[in-house]
């Protein structure tokens, strides 16, 4: 197998972990984007949401991960009982997590389900690619909240489809891989065919939040439903 070499050096980012619940258990937050879940290797890689909130809750640890460019909901666990029982629901698949996204062009349909295996292939990293053969299953799907028209710098008007996609599965790069494959790829993304347009280049993030969280909460077994508005 092919030794993957992660040459990736995240500029720094500024903007702070916004804290939305906490109690003894488990913490959640808005992630900024620009902002990745876990250190990388490289030590110049070392600021993430891990970094900086095991400074506050020492023995927190993630249970899901958010793309570096992607913002919105993370849930943290405060201690190892509390983790394991979260990523139970996780794998499970018992966790509903919704985005918002940007999508190149506009969509024909208003909704629909994205259903392509996702494989990991280490001479193509860090894309990830749709394999029927090779893939793990994965399913997504969108629902179109508005069609319009951005206008750029020089009256250009580029396309824009802003949607609602809800992962059935949770695999790696799952919603910028299926958008790319919808023929809509979203705004900004650098890795799927979001900058590729003309226009596109001017996109300032990836255009993808994560904007709504449900789960049990492990201890007191009330669901918790979270919501968080989309920056864009």
């Amino acid at each position: 197998m092919s030794k993957i070499i992660d040459t990736f050096i995240a500029p720094p980012c500024h903007d702070k972990i916004e804290t939305l619940y906490q109690d003894d258990h488990l913490v959640l937050i808005n992630k900024p984007t620009g902002l990745l879940s876990l250190s990388g290797k490289n030590p110049q890689n070392l600021d993430s949401v891990h970094h900086r909130l095991v400074k506050v809750f020492p023995d927190c640890t993630l249970v899901h991960r958010l793309d570096f460019g992607t913002s919105g909901l993370m849930v943290i666990a405060r201690n190892k009982t509390i983790n394991a029982a979260l990523c139970q629901q996780f794998s499970q698949r018992t966790v509903t997590k919704v985005y918002r996204a940007l999508l190149c062009g506009h969509l024909a349909n208003n909704e629909g389900m994205i259903d392509a295996a996702i494989s990991k292939d280490p001479a193509l990293f860090p894309l990830m690619s749709i394999c029927a053969t090779h893939g793990k299953p994965a399913r997504s799907s969108y629902r179109v909240i508005e069609r319009f028209y951005h206008e750029l710098d020089e009256g250009t008007l580029l396309p824009l489809t802003r949607v609602e996609l809800t992962p059935e599965t949770g695999r790696t790069h799952q919603l910028r891989i299926h958008c790319q494959q919808l023929g809509h790829p979203i705004l900004g993304c650098d890795l799927y065919g979001g900058l590729l347009l003309p226009g596109t280049e001017q996109a300032p993030r990836l255009m993808l939040h994560a904007s709504e969280l449900h789960f049990v909460h492990p201890v007191s077994k009330e669901w918790i439903r979270t919501h968080n508005a989309s920056p864009f």
